[in-house]
């Protein structure tokens, strides 16, 4: 399947499941900084040896926790994970999860988790921080309380297979205890001027002049990497209804319409 939701025999409404294979055409857009290449390298090649780390007793790093500003990779890490290894992708948005009645949220959260720890997959939380503040800093600090510790606990039980990524754009809001339960961390920042050169290059294939990929990559100066791609769809679009080949005129349209104000 490319996208579907999970079965409903799971009594999981609230996540999107993607087949590796599905994954593979976000998986080639992926641009990391060479830390956060190289800790992904290294996750991979753990995995593969999985059967020699349980033989030796070492538990696999599967608790990665990734934070930064919006658009700067860490869903395509997702994707990129999923493909390399030829599990699924478990897309949870973690404010579909939170519930009007008591307990209903963490009643949800042990529900998700439960079925990662059976499914191998990657098992992605999107918006974390939704489940994950501070206890001290919350409104209703009760309930609060409640689904924080219940993710902890999911957290401590999670030895599965599966390998669990926790995104959130607010890593200060998240709770000291959550942080503790993961063995890695992946800081994301906004892509520099070659990192965004290499994400344009990338949607830009059939561009094979070293100049127009320059004079392109200029126009998305300060974007991230999401802003590109958005700008990018709008840019193509545009070329379709026009029935010419996607031009630095389109581009410069599409980022005007797109970013407005932003820019």
């Amino acid at each position: 399947m490319n996208a579907s939701k999970l079965p409903k025999s799971r009594e999981i409404d609230m996540a999107v499941m993607h087949s590796a294979e599905a994954c593979k055409a976000k998986s080639d857009k992926l641009v990391l900084s060479e830390i956060n290449r190289n800790i992904i390298d290294e996750v991979l090649e753990i995995y593969e040896l999985k059967a020699v780390f349980k033989e030796q007793g070492v538990t696999m790093p599967n608790k990665i926790l990734m934070y930064g500003p919006p658009g700067s990779g860490k869903t395509i890490t997702g994707y990129h994970i999923a493909y390399k290894l030829g599990i699924p992708l478990i897309l949870v948005r973690l404010d579909t999860i939170i519930g009007s009645y008591l307990g209903e949220t963490a009643g949800n959260l042990r529900k998700i988790f439960e079925y990662a720890m059976r499914t191998p997959c990657v098992f992605f939380l999107d918006e974390f921080d939704a489940i994950a503040r501070n206890r001290a800093g919350s409104r209703d600090i009760q309930e609060m309380s409640r689904v924080v510790n219940t993710l902890l606990q999911c957290l401590d039980e999670f030895q599965a297979e599966s390998i669990l990524l926790a995104a959130t754009n607010l890593d200060r809001e998240l709770d000291t205890a959550v942080w503790r339960r993961f063995d890695t961390k992946m800081k994301y920042e906004a892509p520099t001027d070659a990192e965004r050169r290499i994400y344009t290059q990338k949607l830009f294939n059939q561009y094979e002049k070293n100049q127009l990929i320059d004079d392109i990559a200029g126009v998305f100066a300060a974007c991230s990497f999401a802003e590109i791609e958005q700008v990018y769809m709008k840019a193509k679009r545009k070329s379709i209804l026009r029935g010419t080949a996607i031009t630095l005129q389109h581009i410069e349209e599409a980022k005007e319409e797109y970013m407005g104000d932003r820019q």
